[in-house]
């Protein structure tokens, strides 16, 4: 719901900071999609679960784009309103 939010705001408004929210959770999704990656055991030779593997950083990497360009783009969305 997050990411068809986000992607509703910026086809209204094609601002950075919709655009930033945008890919945000779109990184968001790519974490959700690892884990069930991992759970269901798709693509073993990520690594999943192990440290120092392309599974982890990948989902690690992921947490961090999602959990700084979502914030950052509500902010810039917030302050100055386009809609």
């Amino acid at each position: 719901m997050l990411f068809c939010a986000s992607m509703l705001l910026f086809s209204r408004a094609r601002t950075t900071g919709f655009l930033l929210q945008l890919l945000g959770a779109g990184s968001l999704v790519l974490v959700v999609l690892c884990h069930l990656f991992e759970a269901l055991r798709l693509f073993p030779g990520m690594g999943w679960g192990l440290e120092n593997s392309i599974g982890h950083y990948l989902d690690l990497s992921s947490a961090i784009l999602a959990l700084t360009l979502f914030p950052a783009g509500y902010l810039l969305g917030a302050l100055k309103p386009n809609l």
